[in-house]
């Protein structure tokens, strides 16, 4: 290789090096960006009036508009569906969040919504022990935030089908169940009041929107692919120069 053609790879790899980092920091500007819209989006849908359980929507497309706003829920529990899903912690403590399927009244439209009433602690020693959870078997009503379904967790084996689970996929246990669910899930905020409380804790964690990691990352991309550049310079533009001059 002559010098010239060493001296093109050198500049080639300190522009490809300079481009990449550079369009790294720049994804992360676009994350940070995201996260901010979402941020903005979660607040103002808090701040509407309550949805009616009749205005949920039934198909998957149409849910995006309405994540994170609340909703007035009434029905009945479809307790014998209720699901534990395994591994959900709060406090730093495990424990299980517990699903049911809410029956909505025909005047609402009928069919299902799948609620995520709230956390409850795991068996210290029997994990596969079933926490006493109070399900009211008459007609209730509360208030929720319509979200997406349950997270997914990590996973060695397939979807067991007992009540204790790791994950809930929503169509496989729509087929599971019979039941006409929604393309959605609500996370329950309220007790019915004219009923009993059920010692489900509901300290619901909001989606993470930690712009300034994202902000963090950006300055260090630029700074990798500012970093380069001037690499490039001194080595291949000032240094020769200067010894040059020397001579």
């Amino acid at each position: 290789m002559t010098e010239g053609q060493r001296r093109w790879v050198v500049l080639l790899a300190a522009l490809l090096v300079a481009g990449v980092t550079a369009r790294l920091g720049v994804w992360q500007l676009d994350r940070a960006r995201q996260k901010t819209a979402l941020r903005e989006a979660i607040e103002q849908r808090g701040a509407l009036p309550p949805l009616a359980a009749a205005e949920l929507p039934r198909r998957a497309d149409a849910v995006e508009p309405v994540l994170h706003r609340r909703v007035r829920l009434a029905g009945r529990w479809a307790a014998d569906r209720t699901v534990y899903l395994d591994n959900r912690q709060m406090d730093g403590r495990p424990g299980f969040y517990v699903v049911t399927p809410l029956l909505l009244p025909v005047e609402a439209g009928g069919g299902a919504v799948l609620v995520q009433r709230g956390w409850v602690p795991r068996h210290v020693q029997d994990r596969s022990r079933l926490p006493p959870i109070d399900t009211a078997t008459g007609p209730l009503a509360f208030e929720g935030r319509i979200a997406l379904p349950p997270a997914r967790l990590y996973e060695f084996d397939g979807q067991a089908p007992g009540p204790i689970r790791q994950n809930l996929d929503l169509s496989a246990f729509a087929r599971e169940t019979g039941l006409d669910l929604a393309p959605l899930s609500v996370l329950q905020l309220s007790v019915d009041a004219a009923g009993p409380g059920d010692g489900l804790r509901r300290d619901w964690p909001l989606p993470a929107v930690d712009v300034s990691r994202h902000l963090g990352y950006a300055a260090q991309w630029f700074a990798f692919s500012a970093l380069a550049i001037v690499l490039y310079a001194w080595f291949q533009l000032l240094r020769p120069r200067r010894r040059r001059a020397r001579r």
